[in-house]
């Protein structure tokens, strides 16, 4: 194995507390009421435009943009939360998010064997390569956010994973996956990379094993010792 692909939000960062609060915030300017750290779990992992809409009130959970018509209020007020939350989390987004235990330690092993390594995550771009800067700076080769503007589609599609391996020349049979959730099991399967899933992130154990996850670590030294010792 030459590199490990890991999604972010709950695989390296703890991002919930920070992320609970810019939804607040942006819910707030709008009037419109909260939702819990549990709430805003569920409702990540497609992307931000994604979990505003989910925030807003009396929307379904599986709700994406194309079920709002292009005129109405409601595409309106989403713009406007989808704003406010941008600027909040650009200034707040490193406020409470912590690394989790054992990573650190991983990516300096896995930079000790000369894996390359990479982050994909449907965050948006400016907030990814900020985190990544801030957080583990060379330990990661590359990192890419959502820019769906440029054409490149989000996880789980495997553009944004082409990309990122394309950064640090490797291919997808060269790589292995690590994520938190049932999109991170589609992208990797789209992209036609084994993936491991972890279990300290924003899903439970039962839930990936209900959406499919293969192989399933509990703390990330396991990947250090058990995936790549063979690689």
């Amino acid at each position: 194995m030459k590199a490990v692909v890991f999604d972010l939000d709950g695989t390296l960062l703890d991002t919930l507390d920070d992320l609970t609060d810019a939804v607040n915030a942006a819910l707030y300017s709008q009037a419109m009421p909260s939702r819990t750290k549990d709430e805003v779990r569920r409702m990540v992992g497609n992307g931000i435009a994604n979990l505003m809409l989910r925030a807003m009130p009396d929307e379904r959970t599986d709700a994406v943009l194309s079920d709002i018509p292009p005129e109405d209020e409601k595409r309106n007020v989403h713009k406007r939360l989808l704003d406010s939350f941008k600027k909040y989390y650009d200034l707040h987004c490193e406020d409470n998010t912590t690394v989790y235990d054992g990573v650190t330690g991983l990516l300096k092993e896995l930079k000790k064997r000369k894996i390359k390594t990479a982050i994909v995550s449907n965050k948006a771009d400016f907030a990814v390569t900020k985190l990544k800067e801030h957080y583990f700076g060379d330990l990661i080769d590359a990192a890419v956010g959502e820019d769906e503007a440029s054409g490149i589609r989000k996880k789980p599609a495997p553009d944004m994973v082409m990309k990122a391996l394309d950064k640090i020349k490797v291919s997808p049979d060269e790589a292995l996956y690590v994520g938190d959730s049932e999109v991170d099991i589609e992208t990797a399967a789209n992209s036609h990379m084994k993936c491991i899933s972890v279990s300290w992130g924003f899903k439970s154990r039962e839930f990936l094993l209900s959406h499919g996850a293969q192989t399933i670590i509990d703390a990330p030294g396991e990947l250090a010792d058990v995936f790549l010792t063979e690689g």
